[in-house]
């Protein structure tokens, strides 16, 4: 075998470990990419442009390279002239503009030697071999790392075919009366897009919206906080994953205040559902779970793999325990490793995984 393992997926979480391999020592033509594009964030950015989104809710670390510091904070202090960036990385407070990150992601795909390993492929199977993984039938390869992206958008059942919904992460504009359903950063974000484009906004939601400045509590990304997760029984742990996923976003009066004075004027409100709204914005993010994943399906089903809830249970390195050996390694990243790192689909969560799939790789007795 030339190639000593593959990716399975071309999205953000792919590339973070293509660039980590690279950063291990691996050369291009050691590492096959599969993916449906070769574009790193096909998927990623045109939600961030139906959003307006214009700055990453990750920290320091929300970037691609395989060392966590200095991150992107050099490049906007020397475009701006400032030191805030720096001060604000120093303190794991910087947050990049989104703008900043795209150019970082585009210039490191054309550094890395991505497109020479990328190959346009849908993988549909991936199955265990005597030296390995074999891909869709044909390549076999002794290490495999799944990162398959989320499973798809998901929109209420109960508004399912109705004509005046379009997901938040779909293009669109802002009618004068808007209804947007959702609670978490892509649901704020939209209330404060709509009240700019001069519309009245319904926020309709059944519970109040958690207000932490990450996508999880501060100790998730902590080794103490990872221990703790760790220690839990897997009921305790199933329960701690839904309530990780309950809608959530930062406080701050960035948000605070424009949403205070649309009340005061009449333009804002919460309601428990829809009422006659012209455009209804469902911003409730992605499907959930490898049920709605046909190759993480396959697996569980093929190899009787041990699932809790919508999560397959993996070892502490995010690799599948029933198919890892000494010689060989499947791997999952991005929102399937969550049993693994609960922060598995931010890209602290990425490079987290990429870099145990890298001690993979690198301690195998035979490539």
């Amino acid at each position: 075998m030339s190639e000593r393992c593959a990716i399975v997926g071309g999205g953000l979480a792919g590339f973070v470990a293509y660039v980590t391999l690279r950063h291990g020592g691996l050369e291009p033509g050691e590492i096959a990419v599969f993916g449906t594009d070769p574009d790193p964030v096909a998927a990623w950015r045109p939600r961030a442009e139906a959003i307006r989104q214009r700055r990453m809710r990750s920290e320091s670390d929300g970037h691609c390279y395989p060392r966590s510091f200095p991150g992107l904070a050099p490049r906007e202090a020397l475009r701006t002239g400032s030191v805030v960036p720096l001060i604000e990385t120093v303190c794991n407070r910087y947050r990049p503009t989104v703008p900043d990150f795209l150019s970082h992601v585009a210039e490191l795909r054309e550094s890395c030697g991505w497109d020479e390993s990328f190959a346009a492929q849908q993988v549909r199977a991936v199955r265990a071999a005597p030296e390995g993984f074999e891909v869709d039938g044909q390549a076999v390869f002794r290490h495999v790392l799944v990162a398959p992206g989320h499973p798809g958008l998901s929109l209420p059942d109960e508004l399912a075919g109705d004509a005046r919904v379009v997901h938040a992460y779909q293009p669109h504009e802002y009618a004068s009366r808007v209804a947007v359903v959702g609670a978490g950063m892509a649901a704020a974000t939209e209330w404060l897009n709509a009240l700019d484009a001069g519309a009245e906004v319904v926020s309709v939601r059944r519970h109040e919206p958690v207000r932490r400045p990450l996508n999880l509590p501060r100790p998730m990304f902590t080794k103490r906080g990872l221990a703790s997760f760790r220690a839990t029984d897997p009921a305790d742990r199933l329960q701690l994953l839904h309530r990780y996923g309950e809608p959530s976003y930062p406080p701050g009066k960035e948000w605070d205040e424009p949403l205070d004075r649309a009340r005061r004027e009449g333009r804002f409100r919460v309601e428990p559902s829809v009422d006659g709204e012209p455009q209804i914005i469902c911003a409730t993010g992605f499907r959930r779970g490898f049920r709605h994943d046909d190759l993480l399906r396959m697996l569980v089903d093929e190899y009787e793999l041990e699932a809790r809830g919508s999560w397959i249970v993996l070892g502490p390195d995010a690799t599948v325990p029933a198919l890892t050996t000494e010689s060989r390694t499947l791997s999952l990243s991005g929102a399937p490793a969550q049993w693994a790192y609960p922060a598995a689909d931010t890209l602290v969560g990425m490079k987290y995984v990429a870099r145990r799939f890298l001690h993979r790789v690198r301690s195998c007795p035979t490539h």
